[in-house]
């Protein structure tokens, strides 16, 4: 149709859940934030609403394709169901074999031996329904009990519910409070703001194939008015003024064709109205409710004159109440630093006598015999993150690690900067001036390095060793999923929805207080960082860089190589 007038690839306004069309606001964001948050809890309940047209789907859709790759989706679309075909559904998702008349304790079973299953295969199993306003209590209180599901690590399950504003209203039934409170994370999602209307167009016209702005600012500002920021709305409406600009010959839309095209969406008024625009209800709907607001006071005056003493009291004793509410706590001062606080190093002598009597002998280093070059040093270091390095193929080594997902930082600090970032390290060693060699140390414990040699493993004393160190040491540290998967967060995205779903996790954490973790949480990406960075002690610039992201995946107890560890090493 207008696509070839207009240089398009694609139709850049369908109301297709296309993930690739999803523009990120900071609501999006913070809604992929929570499910990707959500995804990492050991089970239970995650809630998604929004109103009618905000684009819960295709955030959903957007999760779908970027969930871990140990996370296996159910995905229930129609949930006016029963509680047995609900089960049924799952089973049909899940790839469970089952009888066409099995009996809900029978379809339970068959879900409980799977999620067994893929618990021991170490997969994790994730139920998203869309649309689920529409569950009856009934059938929530089913899903409540398939969450009942569990090892005694973890639950087995968790369920996604994704639905309009009228779902938070059925969740908060006194029949569903077991289930209201099995639900671990839960965001509202709003139309976008009026100030991000421009960019939400350009992103999906280039998606489409255009660069460039085709709406005049009176366009971009009577769509706002007529759509009130729904996305549903703005696509709808912008597909149809492309369409009455493309007839008319016309290159730029404006605000006539916004105009004439909301008109014609709305069917002139007689559709449904976007919230926030009440001045364009029916004469006749509007009177209805002036009558019935009138009607309602005078019910309302009679009633509070017959009980007015009452009332009195009421409000005397509300007003002479105390305060509840709490203060949101600011961060002060007080955690700005620019080294790590001591207490999160490893206290000296922290071990009791039993794990001291295990300690193995301590050596001296000697420069000549326990030093090795560098190439040999990162095929030790490379082979405790298992990772085999070959320097004769690769011969830059900075190189093949990028293609084996971690990153290289070489820095100059002290002993305290290698506890800070916890991870085995090469150190540069220096003899008699011109001799430089290097050392690669696996675990740090006092005076006690587990050093790598090629030979094998030897406990050493540090002190021995610093004798030869002037400060300059390299690690190798886990890149995160954005920069090394395609598949995983394959698009410009991707690190937004890496770092929001990592920050969720944090500010429950590190936050001093509930309401501060949720102030946190609301931040835009790049505060959320700079929140985190003077937490920590790092530099302040909202950039998350190696050392930001090193100190996340400590925080994340992530599975890495750690150069502190958590007890004495045993000799062997």
């Amino acid at each position: 149709m207008y696509y070839d007038f207009f240089g398009f690839r694609e139709p850049p306004f369908s109301i297709a859940p296309d993930p690739r069309y999803l523009y990120l606001s900071d609501r999006h964001k913070e809604a992929l934030a929570h499910l990707m948050y959500g995804v990492k809890g050991q089970g239970g309940f995650i809630v998604i609403t929004g109103e009618v047209g905000t684009g819960k789907t295709t955030v959903s859709r957007c999760f779908i394709e970027n969930v871990p790759e140990n996370v296996d989706i159910a995905l229930v679309l129609n949930p006016r169901l029963s509680a047995r075909e609900l089960l049924s559904s799952v089973c049909d998702e899940l790839e469970i074999d089952h009888e066409v008349g099995a009996s809900i304790k029978q379809l339970v079973d068959l879900i409980n031996q799977d999620l067994l299953k893929a618990h021991a295969a170490g997969r994790h199993k994730v139920l998203m329904i869309d649309e689920a306003q529409n569950l009856s209590a009934e059938v929530l209180e089913q899903l409540r009990l398939l969450t009942n599901l569990e090892t005694a690590e973890k639950k087995l399950l968790q369920i996604v519910l994704l639905g309009q504003p009228e779902l938070q209203q059925m969740l908060a039934l006194p029949e569903l409070r077991q289930l209201n409170q099995r639900v671990t994370a839960r965001y509202h999602l709003d139309a976008i703001e009026k100030t991000e209307l421009p960019a939400y167009l350009r992103y999906r016209l280039s998606v489409a194939g255009l660069r460039g702005d085709i709406f005049s600012p009176s366009a971009i500002k009577r769509l706002y008015k007529e759509s009130q920021g729904v996305p549903r709305l703005i696509n709808l409406i912008s597909d149809r003024a492309l369409l009455g600009a493309y007839a008319e010959g016309e290159h730029e839309i404006t605000s006539s064709h916004i105009r004439q095209a909301a008109r014609e969406v709305r069917g002139n008024d007689l559709g449904p109205i976007p919230y926030g625009n009440e001045s364009r209800r029916p004469a006749m709907q509007r009177w209805l409710m002036v009558a019935s607001s009138a009607l309602l006071a005078v019910i309302l005056t009679v009633w509070l004159v017959e009980q007015w003493p009452m009332s009195t009291a009421a409000i005397s004793k509300a007003e002479t109440a105390p305060d509840s509410a709490d203060p949101e706590n600011q961060l002060g001062g007080s955690v700005e630093r620019t080294e790590p606080e001591a207490s999160s190093m490893p206290a000296p002598d922290s071990a009791g006598p039993s794990v001291r009597a295990s300690e193995p002998t301590t050596s001296r280093f000697s420069f000549d015999r326990q030093s090795t070059d560098l190439s040999t040093a990162f095929q030790l270091l490379f082979s405790i993150w298992g990772r085999e390095y070959q320097p004769s193929q690769s011969p830059i080594a900075c190189d093949f690690a990028q293609q084996a997902g971690l990153g290289c930082l070489e820095r100059q600090g002290s002993r305290r900067s290698l506890e800070f970032l916890d991870r085995p390290v090469i150190l540069r060693l220096h003899a008699d001036g011109a001799n430089q060699a290097f050392i690669v140390i696996k675990s740090l414990h006092n005076d006690q390095a587990r050093v790598l040699l090629p030979d094998g493993e030897q406990v050493l004393s540090f002190a021995s060793i610093e004798p030869y160190w002037f400060g300059e040491y390299r690690i190798l540290w886990r890149l995160p999923e954005y920069q090394t998967e395609d598949r995983f967060y394959g698009s410009e995205n991707g690190q937004s929805l890496w770092i929001g779903a990592r920050m969720m996790e944090l500010a429950d954490r590190l936050s001093l207080s509930e309401s501060e973790g949720e102030r946190i949480k609301r931040l835009a990406s790049e505060d959320q960082v700079r929140w985190y960075q003077k937490q920590k002690g790092l530099l302040v610039d909202g950039i998350a860089g190696a050392m930001t992201i090193i100190q996340m995946n400590n925080d994340l107890d992530s599975e890495v190589p750690r150069l502190v560890p958590a007890s004495l090493p045993e000799e062997g």
